[in-house]
């Protein structure tokens, strides 16, 4: 019985079941068209109706058959020779790269380890370190026997501790490295009030202090902030510092340098053990710091002079 009800008085869903009824119809008419004209396609190449909806046809409802095949040609056809060879080259092409990096990450790796391993047994063979006393100053310098003892003036070992001592001894054995003085090193020392003219050298050791005032070696420069320690003997070597402890408050100290003269003048004067190595301390104020063994031939003990920069 036909159905005569009107187009409104259908529902949504048989709306959309004469819809696909028609657009079927119609694609149907459109192949045996094609098929008549010598223009339809082998049956392995016919559209998929996709159970009437011609959703899924390529190239969409209403496009011809003709235009699909002409803008996509290979559609559907079996891959040639050629293709198939490409493909093959290209895989292994990859396969080829992926193992060149795994080779190359693998000689890496045993790179490391062969480093690592030998870092570890160089490590391994390093002596254990044992503790050893640092070393700074451990008394002042220019500590000798006096010249009237048998044998004469020679450094004063007793005075440094005994656990320190075969460090000090290989310090005498050895040369003594100074450093060349700059221009605003120390040249020359005046001190007027004892007729003190000498040359002053960089260090205070043994063989320095035979040739004149020494210089403790990382003290200050003259005129800059800082303790310039300057040392020489009272009984040996020109005897430069055998009146030091004549000097009093108010006395001038001049040093030299390449380009200017500093004054000092002095403030304090003291007589201290050999180990009180803290005179040798850098200070805050511009100071100047005379060390002589004390007392003249005896040399047991030390005397001080510090004087204050005034220009």
């Amino acid at each position: 019985m036909k159905d005569r009800r009107t187009v409104d008085e259908l529902s949504i869903d048989e709306l959309e079941q004469i819809l696909r009824i028609r657009k079927r119809e119609a694609r149907a008419e459109r192949l045996r068209h094609l098929a008549e004209t010598g223009r339809r396609p082998p049956a392995s190449e016919a559209l998929d109706t996709d159970h009437g909806t011609g959703l899924d046809t390529p190239g969409g409802p209403g496009i011809e058959y003709e235009s699909f095949l002409q803008n996509d040609p290979h559609e559907g056809r079996p891959r040639s020779l050629r293709d198939r060879l490409l493909l093959g080259i290209e895989v292994a092409a990859v396969i080829g790269l992926v193992a060149l990096i795994g080779a190359a990450a693998m000689t890496i790796r045993d790179i490391n380890r062969a480093s690592a391993a030998e870092q570890a047994q160089a490590v391994a063979s390093l002596p254990t370190p044992e503790p050893t006393p640092v070393l700074t100053t451990v008394v002042l310098p220019g500590g000798h026997t006096p010249p009237t003892m048998p044998g004469g003036a020679q450094p004063n070992l007793d005075e440094v501790p005994a656990y320190l001592r075969p460090v000090v001894e290989q310090q005498f054995a050895g040369p003594v490295i100074v450093p060349t003085p700059g221009p605003t090193a120390p040249l020359r020392i005046r001190v007027p009030a004892l007729s003190v003219d000498a040359p002053i050298v960089q260090g205070d050791g043994w063989e320095q202090l035979k040739k004149g005032v020494g210089q403790h070696i990382g003290s200050a420069n003259p005129g800059s902030t800082g303790n310039v320690v300057l040392s020489a003997h009272n009984d040996i070597f020109g005897e430069i510092f055998r009146h030091l402890d004549q000097l009093e408050v108010g006395d001038e100290i001049t040093i030299e340098t390449q380009t200017r003269t500093y004054t000092y003048v002095v403030n304090t004067t003291r007589i201290v053990e050999p180990t009180e190595v803290s005179v040798l301390e850098q200070t805050r104020e511009a100071l100047v710091t005379l060390i002589s063994c004390y007392p003249y031939l005896d040399n047991s003990q030390r005397i001080v002079v510090i004087g204050t920069l005034v220009e």
